[in-house]
């Protein structure tokens, strides 16, 4: 029950990155790029960045997600890392409109990030350090 709210958290980071799957699959068909194409039309080209930036950070935030929650806090963990998926979704409405809208959400993002890696370091080293 302790990891329930980290473990949400997860499967709904997970599920927006399927919608970012599922909008370039759209994408495709609405702006006629046939895969294995990435490029060729502009629109297309940034949903298609919002997936692949999507799932770069997904690789460095799950890690610090589950690390924060089991190192500080899995309440706090699931807050923080709703705030990313939350900066996510703003990146992405605002990268669909125009690449220099993508600004807000990015930083939301980066913050997020940022606070769980750093806190996954200092409870990690607090563990350490009484060990």
């Amino acid at each position: 029950m302790r990891y329930a709210l980290p473990a949400l958290t997860t499967l709904a980071a997970l599920l927006f990155y399927v919608m970012t799957i599922v909008n370039v699959g759209r994408a495709r068909g609405r702006y006629k790029i046939d895969g294995p194409a990435v490029t060729g039309n502009p629109d297309f080209e940034r949903v298609f960045r919002v997936q692949m930036n999507t799932l770069e950070q997904l690789i460095a935030f799950l890690p610090a997600l589950w690390l924060f929650a089991f190192y500080v806090s899995p309440s706090w963990a699931a807050t923080l890392g709703s705030a990313w998926i939350a900066g996510r979704v703003i990146y992405a409405v605002g990268y669909y409109r125009a690449a220099e809208k993508r600004a807000a959400g990015f930083g939301i993002t980066v913050l997020a990030f940022a606070a769980l890696w750093v806190g996954a370091l200092w409870g990690i080293v607090r563990t350490l350090m009484q060990g």
